[in-house]
């Protein structure tokens, strides 16, 4: 698993400087500055310039920053060699190829049916932190009839296949955002998906997204208290009427991982 936590990961218009601002202050796992989706085409050049002023003008309280990039940019790939963040996201990512020569540490989106074909061996490029499940291009590229980020039969496959991906190679294994505002229900079950396929975080598009998703990819305090009564087990013993072996002490383990025990 990648040492940086990331269960809430905050993606925030690069081009907006009251919510890069805002954004700043905020206890959040991650801030990603964006630089792609959220920013209109004519507003590029000057998404830029008012992300560079923000970098330097702000005491950032996140624990990681990054910057999405723009597909093929090499003036975004410009300004984060000049800026330094600590990790950068490449959307659309469809080869190993494309990870290589970067400035900093990157992340890899998936989110077209070729990048999901080859998330394995994206997974093995050197660099690289964490694999991101975009579903909603993801639904566009494989055409399935969506119109929600997030829903649609194609999402539980592609959650496992990207998990699987991240975590044979030592990643941190994110899912995308919940699009709908202000539903709480639904966000918390769709971070629990992710959360039930492994996933570390979730991308948050809403600062009162945050506190939801810090809370459902943290285990509770009855996973925790039954974690550590089975690690202080030895071989082949028996826990509330349930056999508990080797298997489980490692599960154990990655619950208690999650805290950084």
């Amino acid at each position: 698993m990648s040492a940086r936590r990331r269960r809430s990961c905050l993606t925030v218009p690069a081009d907006d400087a009251r919510k890069l601002e805002k954004a700043a202050g905020l206890e959040v796992d991650e801030v990603i500055l964006d630089l792609e989706d959220a920013v209109a085409a004519d507003r590029k050049d000057a998404a830029r310039e008012v992300l560079a002023r923000a970098f330097a003008d702000h005491d950032w309280r996140a624990t990681t920053i990054a910057v999405r990039v723009n597909r093929g940019s090499a003036e975004d790939l410009a300004l984060v060699a000049e800026l330094r963040p600590d990790v950068v996201v490449l959307p659309k990512v469809e080869s190993r190829e494309e990870l290589e020569g970067l400035p900093v540490a990157s992340e890899a989106l998936i989110e077209t049916a070729r990048g999901l074909l080859e998330c394995e061996r994206i997974a093995a490029a050197p660099g690289l932190e964490a694999l991101v499940l975009g579903p909603g291009d993801l639904a566009a590229s494989l055409g399935v009839p969506e119109l929600t980020i997030g829903c649609g039969a194609h999402v539980e496959h592609a959650l496992f296949r990207v998990g699987v991906a991240a975590r044979a190679f030592g990643l941190a294994a994110i899912d995308g955002p919940h699009a709908v505002l202000g539903d709480e229900a639904g966000l918390r079950a769709s971070a629990g998906r992710a959360r039930a396929f492994g996933y570390d975080g979730k991308w948050c598009i809403h600062p009162a997204q945050v506190d939801i998703c810090n809370e459902v990819f943290t285990p509770t305090p009855e996973e925790i208290e039954r974690a550590r009564r089975i690690l202080d087990l030895s071989g082949v013993s028996r826990l509330d009427g349930e056999m508990v072996d080797e298997a489980n002490r490692r599960m154990a383990e990655s619950i208690l991982a999650r805290l950084g025990e």
